[in-house]
């Protein structure tokens, strides 16, 4: 302050010199009809006036701009602050399943920040778990007018198409993530897992081959190429018109895993069907060399037996019988072979066997008791069907699934309950005799 009047007392000072020696007057024109007779001194305190008048103004107009937009954003950060605290309550009754709770809050929220994406979003994901899917979708549409390339709202969207059953527009959603991100595993396992649900296989099959691609730990990559696996033996099956084409298919899975036993009875079905049985029975006796799995002993014995030459067959047992001859499960299907063409002496002999070294195998006991009723031995018939629990004339081969225990008497490369691959096994059990150790692989 006392500068700044020394400042203003050296400038009158100087005002006051400059009027002691310039007494002359001049004619200051404001138009060019109206002048005022004015003197040096009196124009220069005019000037330097108007340049403070000019000079405070602008201070003004600065320092009332600054207030102004001091308190825009003041008030914007107390809006914000509400509405993070509003938020959060809101997430925190979503999580304490007060979804009504959640619910208001979020539409305050609205209320202060209609654009506000996360409520937008959790708001939407409410109304489809109440199914009110189409309010759903339009708030999960609006948070996407906001944020155009936010996957989690994509992610939202595809989830609601899917919930009001339409299958396409949510397998566009997923594509956009995927072409946003395309490391992404949850929207490309959501995307194969909609073509799946259609069975649009090769459109899966596309899908997976993209999955096992991505950089995965070891389990996870060993469960998606077991899918791999299930997809080109279902992509086989769909196209068996076209021979080559599914046969392709099925060697491919081979040669990614030849313990996989569904594409050896495809390549086989697809011999078959083009009249080649002498290809698809080696096709079958080469899967049962390379997997030891007793469901290609069942097509074979099917096959033999359809083109009338049953012989075969029981060349093929008594080979792998004469390599293999502490083999239960190999014998048990001899000997149900035996009896299924009749050959009630060679079935019973061979079975005989089979039940010394077991204590209970209830198909087992079915067919000796069915073989004592046919020698005319009821009581024997009687004591083999109460081992056996079921009394019934009809051999059943039953497949049992190793994932969820489904059984069934029909065989399928995929389990009709939980959707697994190569999981239905025509497997014996066998419960060796105590006194008796009974290595049984299968």
């Amino acid at each position: 302050m006392p500068i700044f009047v020394l400042i203003v007392l050296l400038f009158l000072g100087g005002i006051g010199y400059l009027a002691q020696i310039n007494p002359d007057r001049i004619v200051f024109f404001l138009a060019r009809d109206q002048s005022f007779d004015l003197s040096v001194t009196t124009l220069v305190l005019f000037s330097a006036a108007a340049g403070g008048l000019l000079v405070l103004f602008a201070v003004g107009l600065r320092e009332a701009r600054s207030f102004l937009v001091n308190w825009k954003e003041g008030r914007r950060q107390r809006k914000t602050t509400k509405v993070a605290a509003l938020y959060d309550d809101a997430v925190n009754a979503s999580l304490s399943l007060r979804d009504r709770d959640a619910v208001g809050l979020f539409q305050k929220i609205l209320a202060l920040d209609p654009h506000h994406v996360g409520a937008l979003l959790r708001l939407g994901n409410l109304y489809r778990q109440d199914k009110k899917v189409l309010d759903a979708i339009r708030f999960h549409k609006a948070a996407r007018s906001v944020a155009e390339e936010n996957i989690e709202v994509l992610f939202a969207l595809a989830q609601d198409m899917e919930a009001s059953e339409r299958n396409e527009e949510a397998a566009q959603y997923l594509k956009e993530i995927i072409a946003l991100d395309r490391h992404n595993l949850t929207a490309q396992a959501h995307l194969r897992d909609l073509f799946v649900q259609s069975k649009d296989w090769e459109a899966a099959h596309a899908v997976q081959e993209q999955i096992v691609k991505l950089p995965l730990p070891d389990a996870v990559h060993a469960a998606e190429q077991a899918r791999l696996l299930g997809l080109k033996y279902e992509v086989g099956q769909a196209c068996v018109s076209d021979p080559d084409r599914a046969r392709r298919y099925f060697k491919e899975a081979v040669k990614i895993d030849k313990m996989f036993l569904p594409p050896y009875i495809g390549m086989a079905e697809v011999s078959i069907r083009q009249g080649k049985t002498e290809r698809a029975a080696r096709l079958l006796t080469r899967g049962y060399d390379i997997t030891r799995r007793l469901t290609l002993l069942q097509r074979l014995e099917d096959l033999y037996i359809e083109i009338g030459t049953p012989d075969r067959m029981l060349q093929f047992y008594r080979r792998a019988l004469a390599q293999r001859p502490d083999d239960l499960a190999l014998k048990f299907y001899l000997g149900k072979f035996y009896y299924h063409l009749e050959m009630i002496d060679e079935s019973y002999t061979i079975l005989s066997e089979v039940s010394f070294e077991v204590d209970t195998f209830p198909d087992l006991y079915k067919i000796v008791g069915n073989i004592h009723l046919r020698r005319g031995d009821l009581a024997a018939a009687v004591d083999a069907f109460k081992k056996g629990l079921k009394i019934n004339k009809k051999i059943l081969v039953m497949y049992s699934c190793a994932a969820c225990d489904d059984h069934t008497t029909q065989w399928s490369g995929r389990c009709g309950r939980c959707g697994r691959w190569d999981s239905y096994h025509a497997t014996p059990t066998f419960t060796p005799r105590a006194d008796r150790a009974v290595s049984t692989p299968y």
